[in-house]
């Protein structure tokens, strides 16, 4: 049966040894390690509310956004920072990190397009809430205006959200700024029509269409003239932006009753 073999005080010794060393060469290093740390963070939350500060101009969601981004990236880099200073191998880490922030990066091209799109946005306020815009082929009241997306409401209740980055990049029809928007409903119409009689029926009409202006005052006049006995008419108001759509609605339905009124009985 084999012995186990007899304890050694010499074994012990070079242990101790190789912990004292060890601690005499690591125990600096981890307390600057520490001390950065601490003094890292509180400088790091003294900058974010500096940054906080300098942004409170801007959006509430945009001056959020880069107050965190800001205080995660130093945080980050503290902690690769104290990590190198204990002694701790980063060169492998901070490749890892950056692997990771390209594989990120490429699969999210469309959301930070989206991001820098409402940055512009934000910063350059081309519209903004409640404001009525037309942009990628849609019209609304701007709802809100987040980082990523921008919300409209149209005149039917919709609501539709516009990704910033096509938004941004493409043409915006700002319709606030203007004190009125222009509804034409053009209608094809025998040319041998009295447009002097069809204004004295269709004028009344389009003057007590609701959300109708006064000023400018409606319109009837002919806008195209086509090979035959054809013409095109058109009937115009004005009213407040975000109201065409219930106006155009309003006046079809005069201008539809007012010609069937004149439609001789079979």
């Amino acid at each position: 049966m084999p012995v186990a073999p007899a304890f050694s005080l010499a074994k012990v010794d070079v242990y101790l040894e190789r912990l004292t060393s060890l601690t005499v060469l690591y125990l600096p290093r981890l307390v600057a390690a520490v001390v950065l740390l601490a003094v890292g963070w509180w400088v790091i939350g003294w900058l974010s509310r500096l940054v906080a500060v300098a942004t409170e101009r801007l959006d509430v969601s945009l001056s959020s956004f880069l107050t965190s981004m800001f205080s995660i990236a130093l945080k980050v880099l503290l902690l690769i920072s104290a990590a190198g200073m204990a002694g701790f191998e980063t060169t492998s880490f901070v490749a890892i990190l950056g692997a990771a922030g390209l594989a990120v990066g490429l699969a999210l091209q469309g959301t930070l397009a989206n991001f820098a799109g409402g940055v512009l946005i934000l910063v350059f306020k081309p519209f903004t809430i409640g404001d009525v815009i037309e942009s990628q082929g849609k019209s609304g009241t701007v709802q809100a205006i987040q980082i990523f997306n921008t919300i409209l409401l149209t005149s039917q209740g919709d609501t539709v959200i516009l990704p910033n980055g096509a938004t941004s990049n493409g043409v915006i029809v700002n319709k606030a700024h203007p004190k009125q928007a222009l509804v034409e409903v053009p209608l094809e119409m025998d040319s041998a029509t009295n447009l002097d009689t069809l204004r004295q029926q269709a004028l009344p009409l389009m003057q007590r269409t609701s959300q109708a202006l006064a000023d400018p005052t409606p319109q009837v006049s002919i806008i195209a003239l086509k090979p035959g006995a054809t013409m095109t008419v058109a009937f115009r108001v004005h009213t407040a932006p975000g109201q065409e759509e219930v106006v155009r609605n309003e006046l079809i339905e005069s201008l539809q009753q007012l010609f069937a009124a004149q439609k001789p009985a079979e």
